[in-house]
């Protein structure tokens, strides 16, 4: 790839901590919201990019590459679908779901190989960035539990009123859906403006997330991420198991 000077994607010199992203709108079209290389994944560098409506993605062997798409999906917390499947599973409650008991265990889960999958882009650098983003409140895991086993949950960052979704994991069947029910539920509480979900699955559209224009999704980031979020640890309130 070729870098020309005041094109995206712009480089960001790991030696350089100071130096701030670009704007948003500079982002390449194909690939879908590529726009910077490099950098570091330190805490105040990744909570910088989620401000700003941007999120750190690559391969194993790959730079630190980082994405602002255009549209973004988002899932409103009040408006998560839940299917009568799923209604039933809660309803049984066949999960005890927990939050922020076993961070690093949900992190290891979703960065495992998956079906039909050759690898992961949770590489051990972004682990190891992600848990010491826990260590310091502002990332949280939601966990499913069957007969002691962790069967399923996700992890993700807050900031403010915003959750920024990034994996979900399942081994039994309605698992992760459950986590993100209770997830959802539970920031409807808190007041939380939006789930982010970064890039369109149908698996996420499915359950009530849509697409958002960039623009207004970094217009709902400026004034949610300013609002005062829900402090740690984090657990549900009166319910959840």
């Amino acid at each position: 790839m070729t870098f020309v000077r005041g094109m995206a994607p712009f480089w960001l010199d790991p030696a350089d901590p100071k130096i701030a992203f670009p704007e948003v709108e500079l982002a390449l079209k194909e690939p879908d919201g590529l726009l910077a290389i490099g950098g570091d994944l330190s805490v105040p560098r990744l909570l910088q990019a989620y401000r700003l409506g941007i999120f750190p993605w690559y391969g194993p062997g790959q730079p630190i590459l980082w994405w602002s798409p255009d549209p973004r999906l988002v899932l409103y917390p009040q408006r998560l679908h839940v299917s009568r499947n799923l209604a039933r599973a809660l309803r049984k409650n066949v999960f005890e779901v927990t939050m922020d008991t076993a961070f690093e265990s949900v992190i290891d889960a979703c960065a495992a190989p998956r079906t039909n999958e050759s690898g992961t882009w949770i590489t051990t650098e972004m682990t190891q960035a992600y848990l010491e983003l826990h260590r310091q409140g502002h990332a949280h895991s939601v966990e499913c539990w069957q007969q002691g086993r962790l069967v399923g949950g996700l992890y993700g960052v807050s900031i403010g009123r915003i959750f920024f979704g990034e994996s979900m994991f399942s081994t039994v069947s309605n698992a992760s859906k459950v986590a993100l029910s209770r997830l959802a539920r539970q920031l409807v509480q808190w007041e939380f403006h939006l789930i982010d979900c970064q890039v369109h699955t149908s698996h996420l559209v499915t359950l009530g997330a849509n697409s958002m224009s960039r623009n207004e999704f970094v217009y709902v980031l400026k004034q949610a991420c300013a609002l005062p979020g829900k402090e740690s640890p984090w657990a549900f309130d009166g319910y959840g198991s």
